[in-house]
């Protein structure tokens, strides 16, 4: 089993910044990807960036570019999450989830709360 633990929400203003993290505990652990997705009060789960852990190639989504910025820590092992001109919009749970597939994320951290006031 992989845990991952996310670290690093909490209350921003539009407009300010924010820092995710996403640790793994098992250093061995072959991960193809690591992606971060949130969920909205009221809404479906969505997803917001990926990185691939060998290759360091990155995917964002729409919404994303220009703004997040998803990178990885090899030696760490950990994931970060930058979030810049943040909006209200933006306001949602965000997860750290692990791809061993490829195929889909086989595993999930128990979510980060972020808030973005206005």
């Amino acid at each position: 089993q992989v845990e991952l633990v996310e670290s690093g929400g909490g209350l921003v203003q539009a407009g300010g910044s924010m820092s995710l993290s996403c640790a793994t505990s098992r250093r061995t652990f072959n991960k193809h990807a690591l992606g971060w997705f949130r969920q909205a009060p009221g809404k479906e789960r969505e997803f917001v960036a990926a990185i691939t852990w060998n290759s360091g190639t990155t995917y964002y989504a729409t919404f994303a570019k220009g703004r997040f910025t998803i990178s990885r820590d090899n030696a760490k092992d950990t994931a970060y999450l930058q979030m810049n001109s943040l909006k209200p919009d933006d306001t949602a749970v965000y997860y750290c989830a692990a791809s061993i597939s490829a195929a889909s994320y086989e595993f999930w951290g128990q979510g980060t709360q972020v808030t973005v006031s206005s």
